[in-house]
């Protein structure tokens, strides 16, 4: 597997190249957005670690090229930018994961294991009498193919792959957007009800089950 770090930082660039490739990742680097942009739509890239602040192009830029070249690329946004605000521009447009600077190397290390796991395992999830396709979040059921937008997308296939238990607000509100603890959104709620909207059909709703001060959960039968 290939990394390709994009860090304007040389100390952070050159720690995170000596630790990937410990790991057994080929790494590149690229010190500036332009270069990064460049070296992201290469085939041979697995996995991007994109800094959020760059020289010569935003991070921002750089991961909206590689979106329109690279749709499915998984792409962790690395950033010392910690306002909710900020992580959830980045989600929305289309980073797959987001570190917060500081962080523990671990647990970068556990996300990129987690995504490329992820990329490299499941293109579809079947479950309540839906099908998701994760390249295209194309969701179908009774027939009826629903194009969902990137994060009701991450959401619904989070709740795909635990069917049947119950997952909490705050749960949802860390694999989905990245966030560690923020009381005073509701983002989930919001974002639970336009899933029900798009995958409601006659006489059939869409089958998200709330539990009241607890969380959300996907029955098991349809």
């Amino acid at each position: 597997m290939e990394i390709l770090v994009v860090e304007d930082e040389a100390g952070i660039a050159d720690f995170l190249e000596r630790g990937l490739r410990a790991e057994g990742y080929a790494v590149r680097v690229a010190g500036d957005g332009e270069e990064g942009a460049r070296l992201a739509v290469e085939p041979e890239v697995d996995l991007v670690v994109l800094d959020r602040m760059l020289p010569g192009l935003d991070g921002l830029e750089v991961l909206a090229r590689v979106r329109r070249a690279r749709p499915g690329l998984p792409v962790i946004m690395l950033t010392a930018k910690g306002e909710v605000a900020d992580r959830v521009e980045g989600l929305d447009r289309g980073a797959t994961d987001y570190v917060t600077k500081p962080f523990a190397f671990e647990e970068l290390l556990a996300r990129i294991r987690a995504r490329l796991r992820s990329d490299a395992s499941e293109t579809t999830l079947a479950a309540a009498g839906i099908r998701l396709d994760l390249i295209t979040r194309a969701a179908e059921r009774d027939g009826v193919v629903t194009e969902l937008p990137r994060r009701e997308a991450e959401l619904l296939a989070y709740l795909m792959r635990h069917q049947g238990r119950v997952c909490t607000r705050e749960e949802l509100l860390s694999a989905v957007w990245g966030y560690d603890h923020d009381p005073g959104t509701n983002i989930v709620q919001v974002y639970v009800g336009y899933l029900r909207r798009r995958l409601a059909r006659p006489g059939a709703p869409a089958p998200i089950e709330t539990l009241r001060a607890v969380g959300y959960r996907l029955r098991e039968r349809p």
